[in-house]
């Protein structure tokens, strides 16, 4: 997952469309542009955002105590600021205001996922999400695997993980089991098992060790794709992928009757 030229970040993105990169990484992303449509896509997206955030949450930050946050986070004063306003330096403002209790409307579930302090579990899920979105059809091309190999790839994860796993178990109805595969994350091992549905590409199930305790299916949105996620006692799970919401919930169902621990 290492890159020399590693896909930016929808802040990185942010500062470019604002002019707040240095020139070596301005280059960078430009480099990106003519390579990768992924990149470009999102850039674009971006762009064109018309959302008026500032005057959404104006009264939040007016709220805010902004002296106690600027020592808090180390804010330069305005005065010694270039004259400049910006989404990104706005995000950070938000984020402010987070920090102090203040609770945007979740209506802005994009802004929320954005700028709210992640928590341990959280973050593997935007790491693996920012992973996945680089998966096309062509990623999983080729045959699938015969259910003996599959069994063969998913007792890796036994070892690893604790974590016994039946083909049977993780299968996904009109969908194909494409490979299990282990990965690591933060030192840790992280499971993999790839699907492609025919209608909207690829799907995952990723699986880590946690001692978070047992937790509800949730959903979150997530580099465009719908993620649902829970964990039980022993390991944290999430499905992803552009499948409809209300059909990734039924199939994340499934799975979860059949992993339980």
């Amino acid at each position: 997952m290492n890159d020399k030229n590693p896909i930016p970040t929808d802040e990185e993105l942010t500062a470019y469309i604002d002019g707040e990169l240095s020139e070596i990484e301005a280059s960078r992303i430009e480099a990106l542009l003519g390579s990768n449509e992924r990149v470009a896509a999102r850039l674009e997206f971006l762009s064109q955002s018309s959302l008026a955030f500032k005057q959404a949450f104006e009264s939040l930050l007016a709220a805010a105590p902004k002296a106690e946050l600027d020592a808090m986070l180390g804010i330069v004063p305005v005065a010694a600021k270039p004259a400049r306003s910006s989404r990104r330096g706005f995000l950070g403002a938000l984020a402010a205001c987070l920090v102090a209790g203040v609770v945007a409307d979740r209506a802005f579930i994009g802004i929320r996922n954005r700028v709210h302090a992640p928590d341990e579990s959280s973050e593997w899920r935007a790491i693996v999400a920012e992973y996945i979105a680089l998966y096309t059809a062509d990623t999983l091309a080729g045959p699938s695997p015969s259910d003996d190999a599959q069994a063969e790839q998913l007792a890796r994860f036994d070892d690893k993980l604790g974590l016994s796993l039946s083909p049977e178990a993780v299968s996904l109805p009109g969908i194909e089991f494409k490979r299990a595969q282990l990965l690591q994350y933060d030192d840790k091992p992280l499971a993999q098992i790839a699907y492609l549905d025919p209608e909207t590409g690829p799907l995952a199930l990723c699986i880590v060790r946690s001692d978070v305790g047992m937790k509800e299916p949730d959903v979150e949105g997530r580099h465009g794709m719908n993620v649902v996620y829970w964990s039980n006692a022993t390991h944290a799970f999430m499905l992803i992928g552009r499948i409809p919401i209300d059909l990734m919930q039924e199939l994340a169902e499934d799975v979860r009757k059949n992993t339980s621990a």
